[in-house]
C-alpha cells in the first residue's frame, strides 16, 4: 500500500454488512496503526487506527481540538458543511476549544452530568419511553422505530433538562435535518443554522427574567457567561443530546434484532444490560473520526508527528482492534467491553456519556419487554443506512410485531 495513504469517502463506507467496519480499516490498522495520510486539501498528516495510539493521542494535551488548526481528511459529500465546520468555533463551543477555555466551560458543566445525577432521571426516562411505546402499540404495526421511539425519547429528555419548550423542538429537528442532509445547498445549511440559533436569544431572555429551575436556567443566572457563550453551550447540549443518542437507540435495537441469540441471552439475564449497552457503543463504526492537531513535535507509537500536522483518529477501527478486544467483529454481550473509545478519552471525553448510557439501558429493555415478538418489517439489507455522515446508523427502522 502506497505511503502516505489516501482514504476517500467511498473507502470509508464500503463494508460487507451494515455491522462490519469498512474492510480497509482493518487492513490499514494491521499494516501500520499510525501512518501518514494525505488529507483532502493536500496536507500530509496522519491516520490513527490502532487502539493504543488512538487512546494515547486522545489523552495527550499536546494535541489541539481547535477546528481552525485542522485539515479536512476527505472531501465530504456536503462541501458547504465542511467549509463551515473548519471555521473557528464561537465562544462557548467547548468541544472545539483547548485549555484554559475548555477547562472553564467543562468545570462549569461537569458536575451537572455525573452518573449519580443522570440516574436521578431514570423515572422520567422510563415514563417518556413508556409513553412512546404505548403510542406505538396503539397505532399498530408496522412502525418506524426511529420516529416512534429513538428520536422522541432523547429529544424530550434534553428539552426537560434544558427547559426548552416543545415548539422549539420541532424547529430544531427540522433545521437539524437540513444541516445534516448532504443534498442541502449552502444557502439551506446557513438558514438551518440560523433557525437553530434563533431559538436561544428569546429563551435566554425569558429564563433570565423568570428562571425555571432547569439546567439552562442555572447556567444563565448562576455565572458570568455572555449571551454568545450561552447560545453556543445551549446549541451544543441540545444537538448532542438529540442526534447521537437517537442514533444509538435505533442502532442498538437493529443490532439486537439481527443477533437473536444475544437478545435471548439478555432476556434470560437482564443483568447483562450494562454489558449490552457498552457492546452496542463499541460495535457501532462510523466512517469518520476525531481530529487532533499537534501543537508541538510529538513522538508517539514509534512515529514522529510534527507540529501543525493533523491526525485523524478512526475510533471505529480502534474499537475493533483485536489487540484490545477478542473477536472484535462479533457482537457479544457477555464480554465486558469497557475501555471502548466511542465517547473519546482524556479531557475531551463526552460530557453527556452517562446520560446516553442511562437512556440506552432503560429504553432497549422496555422496547423488547413491550413487544416480545418484535422483528424487522423488511429484510436487514433493505434497512436504509445513513452512510453519508459521521452519524452512522439507520435512517429508518421498519419493525412489526
Amino acid at each position: 500500500m502506497k505511503d502516505p495513504v489516501e482514504l476517500p469517502w467511498k473507502a470509508r463506507v464500503t463494508r460487507p454488512t451494515p455491522f462490519d467496519p469498512p474492510e480497509i480499516f482493518a487492513e490499514l490498522r494491521d499494516e501500520r496503526p499510525l501512518r501518514p495520510m494525505t488529507f483532502a486539501d493536500g496536507h500530509v498528516g496522519w491516520l490513527a487506527t490502532g487502539y493504543d495510539v488512538v487512546r494515547a493521542i486522545l489523552a495527550d494535551n499536546r494535541f489541539s481540538v481547535r477546528r481552525e488548526l485542522a485539515h479536512p481528511p476527505v472531501t465530504m459529500p456536503n462541501a458547504a458543511a465542511q467549509g463551515m465546520f473548519y471555521a473557528p468555533a464561537p465562544p462557548g463551543t467547548f468541544v472545539r476549544q483547548d485549555p484554559p477555555d475548555h477547562t472553564r466551560y467543562r468545570t462549569l458543566l461537569a458536575g451537572r452530568f455525573t452518573l449519580r445525577r443522570m440516574r436521578r432521571l431514570e423515572e422520567r426516562i422510563t415514563e417518556v419511553a413508556g409513553e412512546r411505546l404505548h403510542a406505538m402499540e396503539a397505532a399498530g404495526p408496522p412502525a418506524d422505530l426511529v420516529q416512534a421511539l429513538a428520536r422522541p425519547v432523547p429529544s424530550l429528555l434534553i428539552c426537560d433538562l434544558l427547559g426548552i419548550p416543545d415548539q422549539d423542538l420541532a424547529t430544531f429537528r427540522q433545521a437539524g435535518d437540513i444541516v445534516l442532509d448532504p443534498a442541502s445547498s449552502p444557502e439551506q445549511i446557513q438558514q438551518g443554522y440560523a433557525d437553530m440559533l434563533g431559538i436561544f436569544p428569546p429563551l435566554i431572555a425569558g429564563k433570565r427574567a423568570h428562571p425555571t429551575g432547569d439546567l439552562y436556567s442555572d447556567l444563565i443566572n448562576g455565572g458570568d457567561l455572555t449571551d454568545q457563550e450561552l447560545i453556543s453551550i445551549g446549541l451544543l447540549l441540545f444537538a448532542a443530546g438529540n442526534e447521537t443518542t437517537s442514533t444509538m437507540i435505533a442502532w442498538g435495537a437493529f443490532t439486537l434484532l439481527e443477533h437473536p441469540g444475544q437478545l435471548q441471552a439478555l432476556r434470560r439475564d437482564p443483568s447483562l444490560i450494562d454489558n449490552t449497552v457498552e457492546e452496542v457503543l463499541r460495535y457501532l463504526t462510523g466512517p469518520g473520526g476525531m481530529l487532533r492537531t499537534a501543537l508541538e513535535d510529538v513522538e508517539i507509537g514509534g512515529e514522529l508527528i510534527r507540529e501543525g500536522q493533523t491526525v485523524e483518529l478512526l475510533v471505529g477501527a480502534a474499537n475493533h482492534d483485536p489487540a484490545r478486544f477478542q473477536r472484535p467483529g462479533a457482537f457479544d454481550i457477555t464480554r465486558s467491553p469497557r475501555g471502548h473509545l466511542t465517547f473519546g478519552h482524556g479531557i475531551h471525553q463526552c460530557l453527556g456519556q452517562q446520560l446516553a448510557r442511562v437512556q440506552l439501558r432503560i429504553t432497549l429493555p422496555a422496547l423488547f419487554d413491550r413487544f416480545p415478538g418484535l422483528r424487522l418489517a423488511v429484510r436487514a439489507a433493505e434497512v436504509p443506512i445513513r452512510n453519508d455522515s459521521n452519524f452512522y446508523g439507520v435512517k429508518r427502522l421498519p419493525v412489526t410485531w
